[in-house]
């Protein structure tokens, strides 16, 4: 096996320990669309701060935005393709929200695949481009792999003897291992999750609860204002 096999494995080792379920009753009455409660819970502010500080974390859209809005996906996982599309729309409407993508590629080898290719677009591409990327890699149905993710970065016009070159790169099971350590800490158990303003939201809870959390935050700057109903 060799070194780069070995950093494959550990990752993928990583990933299956990562998934460790726990109990979550929602420590704040954040509430889904169907009116069930969402599972969430509060987190350090040392936490929060180290996602920022990971490698390969991209601030998508509105960098000056008052409201940060992390988001933890893999690009496999149906529920990470519906939020992408809201949250874009959620961007673009509110010029206050600033997105930071994690790549958290949980999901099995074809999301290890595609996040290789994440990894050298993260490296190579300007945030813009990057937030043109993960939408393009969306679209189309099936399996998001090595070469759906490839195609995408084609059409975002990157060099793609330059992309091939980053993600084989050694470093990039490090990157990912690293990821999901935090993750772990954060207690991020289902993609997408969030974290915002010191809080974990495991799961999508529906683009109209989300744009409740981010007013709320906007407003207070909390995930649920006092009073709110």
């Amino acid at each position: 096996m060799n070194s780069l096999a070995r950093l494959l494995f550990a990752a993928i080792f990583v990933l299956a320990a990562s998934m460790t379920v726990r109990a979550d009753d929602g420590e704040f009455p954040i509430l889904a669309e169907d009116g069930s409660l969402v599972a969430n819970h509060s987190i350090s502010a040392e936490l929060e701060n180290a996602i920022g500080k990971m490698q390969d974390v991209v601030v998508a859209a509105n960098p000056k935005g008052k409201v940060t809005l992390y988001e933890f996906y893999d690009l496999n996982c149906p529920y990470c393709r519906k939020a992408s599309a809201d949250i874009d729309e959620l961007v673009k409407s509110n010029p206050q929200l600033r997105l930071v993508l994690v790549p958290f590629a949980v999901l099995g080898v074809p999301s290890i695949l595609a996040a290789r290719v994440e990894y050298a677009v993260a490296r190579l591409a300007s945030p813009e481009q990057f937030y043109r990327f993960h939408r393009l890699v969306y679209q189309g149905r099936g399996t998001i792999d090595a070469q759906r993710a490839f195609a995408a970065a084609r059409q975002t016009g990157l060099d793609m003897n330059k992309v091939l070159a980053v993600a084989n790169e050694q470093t990039f099971a490090e990157v990912m291992t690293e990821h999901v350590h935090l993750g772990d800490a954060l207690e991020i158990q289902a993609t997408p999750s969030f974290v915002i303003k010191g809080v974990t939201i495991v799961g999508y809870p529906g683009k109209e609860t989300l744009a409740k959390v981010i007013a709320s935050a906007e407003r207070c700057g909390k995930v649920v204002c006092e009073g709110a109903n």
